[in-house]
């Protein structure tokens, strides 16, 4: 079921997201020039086992937690560097930063710091696909405060309507910022609002990336053949505080992140496909050489590209500004 092929993809994509996240978290706090940011990692497994069933034509959406879904979708991890150091040979020439990464040359609609702001962008990605006559599915990652947000339900009843290739995948990691979702959704699963718009809901362990890809795979297909969106709810887990500088122990137990690491996604890959025989420890050990030096390549890359000039401020943008008046 699982090729070799398929499942190096799986692994190197996770690790190249943690060893992206956990090396900007250090260069954030060694005071590189680079912001905050709010780190993906622990949640790996969703991105990786959406993006996996999609082809670079198809479209995903995503959030201020966006980094993760960028590189699982194929963005270059070096234009991604440059991005966050504000330098012109980025993805977005440095005028985007961590919460607005877009690279549409992936089908990457974009980073969107609004709560549920990608959501209605994912749908008009799949009615485009629909009104162009293509099998473009879209995709749309949110969490589960957006789940609360009135995008989220107009979007899915939008979507089930004119049941478009849309696939909403709620990361419910338990907290939006430092709420618990036990505070804010009364139902005991996300996926179960599904019900009230006819659409399939289903909830996937988001720490086990089979899991993601099986389910994934299953509403794709659907969604290709015309039978409309799907709700997928992932149980997943951030590991970090909402943002950089954000310490989670003031609102979730040292016992709670202790028991999510140990069920910690890569560590369950290896193990799995080590006792399966599926890939051996010397392809795992290549692939996390391989990833490391990707990710110092990408800091290199970043440290060394110019910052945008100055009139670049002017070019990108809605309105095309005469240079000419503007220095008069």
């Amino acid at each position: 079921m699982y090729t070799e092929d398929l499942l190096k993809l799986l692994y190197q994509r996770m690790v190249l997201i943690r060893t992206f996240e956990e090396r900007f978290r250090s260069l954030v706090e060694a005071g590189r020039p680079l912001g905050s940011g709010h780190l993906y990692a622990g949640q790996e497994a969703v991105a990786v086992g959406v993006c996996a069933n999609l082809r670079q034509q198809d479209w995903i959406a995503s959030t201020h937690r966006g980094h993760g879904h960028c590189l699982a979708k194929g963005v270059e991890a070096r234009l991604m560097m440059a991005e966050l150091y504000g330098k012109v040979t980025s993805t977005n020439k440095g005028k985007g930063g961590s919460m607005h990464i877009t690279d549409m040359s992936k089908g990457m609609l974009g980073v969107n710091p609004i709560v549920g702001g990608g959501i209605p962008h994912a749908v008009g990605a799949a009615l485009a696909s629909r009104v162009l006559g293509t099998d473009q599915v879209a995709v749309t990652f949110f969490g589960d405060g957006a789940s609360n947000q009135g995008t989220f339900h107009e979007s899915l009843n939008l979507a089930a309507v004119w049941k478009l290739p849309c696939i909403f995948v709620c990361e419910n990691n338990h907290y939006a910022e430092s709420t618990p979702v036990e505070y804010s959704v009364a139902v005991p699963d996300i996926a179960l609002r599904a019900q009230g718009y006819g659409v399939p809901g289903v909830v996937v362990d988001g720490q086990d990336v089979f899991a993601m890809y099986d389910a994934v795979q299953s509403a794709v297909e659907r969604a290709r053949a015309g039978g409309g969106p799907t709700l997928i709810e992932a149980k997943t887990y951030r590991y970090y505080g909402h943002f950089l500088g954000d310490n989670p122990l003031r609102y979730r137990s040292k016992e709670e992140e202790d028991y999510y690491h140990e069920r910690d996604c890569i560590l369950r890959f290896r193990e799995r496909v080590l006792r399966e025989e599926l890939l051996t420890q010397q392809t795992l050990d290549d692939i996390d050489t391989q990833v490391k030096a990707t990710i110092e390549e990408a800091v290199q890359f970043a440290e060394a590209a110019p910052l945008p000039d100055p009139q670049e401020l002017y070019s990108d943008v809605y309105v095309s500004y005469p240079l000419e008046q503007l220095r008069a």
